[in-house]
């Protein structure tokens, strides 16, 4: 299976630098999927063959767009920083066979662009992905438009964490988790510019305290 059958939806942000790279990759290991860029500001220079809209300013508005403007049947959301490998879009087409009803996503693997001690972000991105089925979506979440409906798009009155609470609603909803067992690459210069210590233990802050409500509505759900 090729990634035929797959819409790639890249939300962009107002000073988005880290594109080409991406798109490089697209155009080499993937070239007959649909690929839609969502501005929310004004288009960016790239291939003609690639559709670009405009969306309100967001990562849940600008990714919703995307799905609504998508025409083939799976979704697959990626963040501009991302990186491909053969092996991952490979994995991607068989898991696609194997499990289409499923959402997949990607183990996580940072780029050295970063400080020390990003492995322990990896090792802990693995354990909540696989450990406690709760990924993020810079590990490019992948998932059938039909699936995507069902569960209820990303929602876009919430602050941060519209990827973690798409996740939870598709558990809610009986949406099998898998992953698809190669890595997607993304930047890690945010920790840099913002100190590795102070951010992660932000991000642990605000999943746990976003992820308390709905595990007891997965459980009552039960």
């Amino acid at each position: 299976m090729t990634l035929a059958a797959v819409s790639i939806i890249i939300p962009l942000g107002p000073d988005e630098d880290q594109l080409a790279p991406l798109l490089a990759d697209l155009a080499a290991l993937a070239p007959e999927a649909e690929v839609i860029l969502v501005s929310c500001t004004n288009p960016v220079a790239c291939a003609p063959h690639i559709r670009q809209i405009i969306a309100k300013q967001g990562r849940a508005s600008q990714q919703n767009a995307g799905a609504e403007a998508a025409s083939r049947d799976f979704l697959w959301f990626l963040h501009a920083d991302s990186r491909l490998s053969q092996r991952g879009v490979d994995a991607l087409a068989e898991a696609l066979k194997i499990a289409p009803a499923a959402l997949h996503y990607f183990h996580l693997k940072f780029r050295d662009d970063g400080p020390r001690g990003m492995g322990l972000n990896e090792w802990g991105a693995r354990f909540r992905s696989e450990i406690l089925g709760v990924p993020f979506g810079d590990q490019g979440f992948c998932l059938s438009v039909e699936n995507f409906n069902h569960i209820g798009r990303f929602p876009e009155d919430v602050a941060y964490g519209e990827d973690h609470l798409l996740v939870w609603h598709a558990r809610q909803a009986g949406v099998k988790l898998r992953c698809v067992g190669a890595a997607l690459e993304t930047s890690a210069r945010k920790y840099s510019a913002h100190g590795w210590g102070a951010l992660t233990l932000k991000y642990q802050y605000y999943w746990v305290r976003q992820a308390l409500p709905e595990l007891w509505q997965l459980i009552r759900n039960r």
